[in-house]
C-alpha cells in the first residue's frame, strides 16, 4: 500500500494517488488501476489569481506549473476544493475538467461548491458542498467504496472529511481530512503442496500483525453515513460505527486481517489543533488510520494588519501541535509559494520563513525532551514522494 503525493505548482495544487501496491501503478481515464483512489487538490495551473478587484489583490505563479492542462493527466476520482478563493478555487482551471467526466467527483467548501455550481458548467450531480465535520453526526464524513479487483475481497474505503475553524470570518482557515483503506484479495484457502521429499506440506495462510490484535470496540446504534462510489455516486446502506477512545493514541483496528489506513491532513493556511482534535479521536481511530501518514501545511506564517484579516498562514506554529499530536510521519510544505503579488490588501503583509531543517528541527524535538521521527519536505513543482504504509 502507498501513497504517492505530486506537486504539480509551486503553490498548493496536489495530486494524491492511493494505492494498494506498494509502488502506484500506471493508470489512465479509460483503464482504472484496481484498488487506486485519486484525488486532486486545489487545482491552479496557470493565469492569475484575482481577489474582488485587481487593485485588491493579484497573484501570479513565478514557476510555470508541470503540466499545462488537466487533460494532460487521468481524470481524478476526486477534485478537493478547500476554499472559494481564486487560488483554491480557480475558475480557468477548473473549467479544464470534463464537465460530464463519469469518474470524477467535486467536493467542495460549501461556499466554493456554492460558486462552482454557479457557473453552470459542470452536471450539478458531480458538485458537492462538504458538510462541516461532527463527530456526532457520521454523515458529515463522505465516503467513497472502492471494489475489490478479485470476487470474495472486501471493499476498500476512502473518506473526506471538512474541518472548519470556528468565528473564521475570512474562511481561510480549515483542514480537510483523507483517509484510504484499500480492497482486499479474498482469504487464501489452504493448499496442499508437495515437498522436494514426497512429503505432504500443509501451507496456511500467512498471518499478519493484526490477527492477534484485540476486537474492535462494541458499536453504537446505525447512523446515516453519506457513501459515493468510486466510479459513480451511489448511495449506501446504513453502517454502524464503533464507540472510541478519547485520546489519539489508542489506536485501534478498523477490521482484522486487513492493512493500516493511509492518512492525510490536508491545511493550506493552518487551523489549531483543537479543531482536528475530535476528527482524530474519533474517525482516525476508528479506522485505525494513526499516526497520520502525510500533513499538507504551510511552513511560512504570513500576518496581515487585523483590518485587513489578521493571520493568512499559520504556518509552522500552528503546525507544529498537529505534526506531534498525531504522531505525523511526513509533513510537505503547501501554499509557500513566492507568488508575484500585487494589490493593496497585501502592502502591509509580513511573512516569516521557515526552511526545511527548521522545520524539522522543531519538530522532532517534541515536547519534555522526547524525539519524533518526522520526514520534512518542500517539494519542488513537479516533484514527487512516494509513502508506504
Amino acid at each position: 500500500m502507498s501513497l504517492k503525493v505530486e506537486h504539480l505548482n509551486g503553490d498548493s495544487t496536489f495530486l494524491l494517488t492511493f494505492s494498494p501496491f506498494e509502488v502506484p501503478q500506471i493508470w489512465s481515464s479509460e483503464i482504472r488501476a484496481p484498488g487506486a483512489f485519486t484525488v486532486l487538490v486545489d487545482p491552479w495551473i496557470s493565469g492569475p489569481s484575482k481577489v474582488w478587484h485587481a487593485k485588491f489583490s493579484l497573484s501570479k505563479h513565478t514557476i510555470p506549473s508541470s503540466i499545462e492542462h488537466l487533460s494532460d493527466m487521468p481524470e481524478p476520482d476526486v477534485v478537493l476544493i478547500s476554499q472559494d478563493k481564486p487560488d483554491h478555487c480557480h475558475e480557468a482551471t477548473l473549467r479544464q475538467l470534463n464537465p460530464c467526466s463519469k469518474y470524477t467527483t467535486i467536493l467542495a467548501e460549501p461556499a466554493a461548491a456554492k460558486k462552482i455550481q454557479g457557473w453552470n458548467y459542470f452536471d450539478r450531480s458531480k458538485v458537492h458542498a462538504l458538510p462541516p465535520f461532527s463527530s456526532q453526526k457520521q454523515s458529515t464524513i463522505v465516503r467513497f467504496m472502492i471494489p475489490s479487483p478479485m470476487p470474495g475481497g472486501l471493499a476498500g474505503e476512502a473518506t473526506v472529511a471538512f474541518i472548519p475553524a470556528k468565528r473564521d470570518l475570512t474562511g481561510l482557515h480549515n483542514a480537510i481530512g483523507i483517509t484510504y483503506r484499500p480492497p482486499s484479495l479474498p482469504p487464501r484457502a489452504p493448499t496442499l503442496s508437495k515437498s522436494s521429499t514426497r512429503s505432504s506440506v500443509l501451507s496456511l495462510p500467512i498471518q499478519t500483525a493484526s490477527d492477534n490484535l484485540p476486537d474492535t470496540p462494541p458499536q453504537t446504534p446505525p447512523s446515516r453515513t453519506s457513501t459515493l462510489s468510486s466510479t459513480t455516486a451511489s448511495s449506501r446502506s446504513d453502517t454502524t460505527a464503533s464507540s472510541l477512545s478519547s485520546t489519539p493514541l489508542a489506536f485501534r483496528p478498523a477490521l482484522l486481517n486487513r492493512e493500516r489506513t493511509l492518512s492525510v491532513i490536508y491545511s493550506p493556511h493552518g487551523v489549531t489543533y483543537s479543531h482536528i482534535l475530535p476528527y482524530a479521536t474519533t474517525h482516525l481511530v476508528q479506522a485505525a488510520a494513526l499516526p497520520l501518514t502525510l500533513l499538507l501545511h504551510c511552513f511560512d506564517r504570513v500576518q496581515n494588519p487585523w483590518y485587513l484579516g489578521g493571520n493568512i498562514s499559520a504556518g509552522l506554529p500552528g503546525g507544529l501541535e498537529i505534526a506531534r499530536n498525531l504522531f505525523t510521519r511526513c509533513w510537505i510544505s503547501a501554499h509557500d509559494e513566492d507568488k508575484e503579488i500585487t494589490g493593496f490588501s497585501v502592502g502591509q503583509v509580513v511573512t516569516r520563513k521557515y526552511a526545511v531543517e527548521e522545520v524539522k528541527k522543531m519538530v522532532e524535538e517534541g515536547r519534555k525532551g522526547e524525539k519524533l521521527k518526522v520526514d520534512v519536505r518542500a517539494l519542488a513543482c513537479g516533484e514527487s514522494i512516494v509513502l508506504g504504509a
